[in-house]
């Protein structure tokens, strides 16, 4: 049973009153008390103090502290009056009970109001956190358009200038094939003019002939009928001689040439040439740079750079349509499938691309590692741990002085491992 508090002590002025209420070394929390207009509770076990005030006071403004033992309440009246007692008296129980359920009525529409209060408030807090995400998604979007913007006007002017640079290349080509080919001409004509020169019959006034005086004491004549006439002999007859060069596709001679490596590119271009064939009606509209893989791999890479994994990641469709032998093309775009988690086919690009790299030679030990690791990461990031270390064993074998990927395989060691523990 409580125990009921009686040695209050209070005060009042016109505006507020001032209770004191000892609690006898019980600690009190601000849970312990309810206050509503006209009723008053302190309820601390085993203590209680109950008031069914005299006037109805402000019960928003009105305030309690709590310390050393006390509760002191500073309550402040609706009506500024001076009150005859703290509380009603003379009440009866019925009076008192009705009083106490409208008090509890009151705490109850209070807390409901106070709680749709926070719901408005809530929501209100809500819709204005989801315009800002929106605005700052707007922001974001429109950062993101004027980069690309930006992006592509460079890649333009960059475009531009290559071919500005392609075209005077051209021209100066073209000039130089013009000044040798007119000092062929002049060469020729020079030595067809030596020819003519050399070998020019004498014209009958030019030609000269030597006169031999008879020998004989009677001739008195500087002349006589036996006068013999000696001229320059003609010309030889003139032929042709017909040379026969040896068809060649490249311009350097037979002996500067290897064989071998220009009929590997001759059966590479063919190849490209009948995939643009094959796929004329698609790539018809292409620029003839863009139909140049080396230029959409170089391309791609640049957008790599910046962050544009999807744009890098056409660039190279498109060359290894143009040309599916590059392995690189592969590489690049199981890198661009790592960043987008298109794990799957970053798989598939990396065996591509290591069924290209065949024979294992040491010029491509460094792709060779790069497909490797970049296929058992995929393998990784889909939890398969264990085709993941082949393949980063494979990429170890190949560099063994490599520390990352040695620490990247032992970590997925340690998971296989862990794994295997808790199963």
């Amino acid at each position: 049973m409580p125990l009921w508090l009686r040695d209050y002590s209070w005060r009042q002025t016109d505006a507020a009153v001032y209770l004191s209420l000892p609690l006898r070394g019980v600690r009190a929390t601000p849970a312990n008390i309810f206050c509503t207009d006209q009723y008053l509770k302190v309820s601390v076990p085993p203590f209680l103090f109950e008031a069914v005030l005299y006037a109805p006071i402000d019960d928003t403004n009105s305030t309690a502290k709590i310390g050393n033992g006390i509760i002191f309440f500073t309550l402040y009246k609706k009506e500024m009056a001076m009150w005859d007692s703290l509380m009603i008296e003379n009440a009866n129980k019925e009076k008192l009970q009705c009083l106490r359920e409208n008090a509890v009525l009151k705490a109850h529409e209070k807390a409901k109001e106070e709680a749709e209060a926070k719901k408005v408030t809530k929501q209100e807090h809500k819709k204005y956190t989801l315009e800002a995400t929106m605005k700052l998604e707007e922001a974001e979007r429109k950062r993101i358009e004027d980069l690309k913007e930006q992006e592509r006007q460079k890649v333009t002017r960059e475009l531009e200038l290559w071919k500005k640079q392609q075209t005077d290349i051209e021209r100066q080509k073209r000039l130089q094939r013009e000044e040798e080919l007119h000092q062929e001409v002049e060469q020729l004509k020079e030595r067809k003019n030596e020819k003519v020169n050399k070998f020019r019959i004498p014209n009958e006034g030019t030609s000269k002939t030597r006169v031999k005086p008879t020998k004989g004491p009677g001739s008195d004549n500087m002349f006589s009928e036996n006068l013999k006439e000696e001229q320059l002999p003609a010309p030889r007859s003139t032929g042709t001689i017909k040379i026969n060069f040896t068809s060649r596709v490249f311009p350097t001679a037979l002996r500067e040439s290897r064989v071998a490596e220009e009929e590997e590119w001759l059966r590479k271009q063919a190849e490209a040439r009948r995939t643009i064939n094959a796929d004329l009606s698609e790539l018809e509209d292409l620029k003839e740079e863009e139909k140049n893989p080396d230029w959409l791999k170089d391309k791609g890479n640049k957008m790599f750079a910046t962050g544009n994994y999807l744009a890098a990641v056409n660039a190279y469709n498109l060359a290894v349509r143009l040309n599916n032998k590059l392995p690189v093309l592969y590489l690049n775009r199981a890198a661009c499938h790592l960043k987008l988690r298109n794990l799957h086919k970053a798989i598939e690009d990396s065996s591509k691309a290591l069924e290209l790299l065949t024979p294992p030679v040491p010029d491509n030990e460094n792709a060779r590692v790069k497909a490797y690791v970049r296929r058992g990461t995929a393998f990784c990031q889909l939890e398969l741990y264990a085709e993941g270390l082949q393949d980063y064993e494979a990429a170890l074998k190949i560099d063994p002085k490599n520390k990352i990927i040695e620490k990247d395989a032992e970590k997925i060691r340690h998971i296989i491992q862990g794994t295997l523990q808790d199963s």
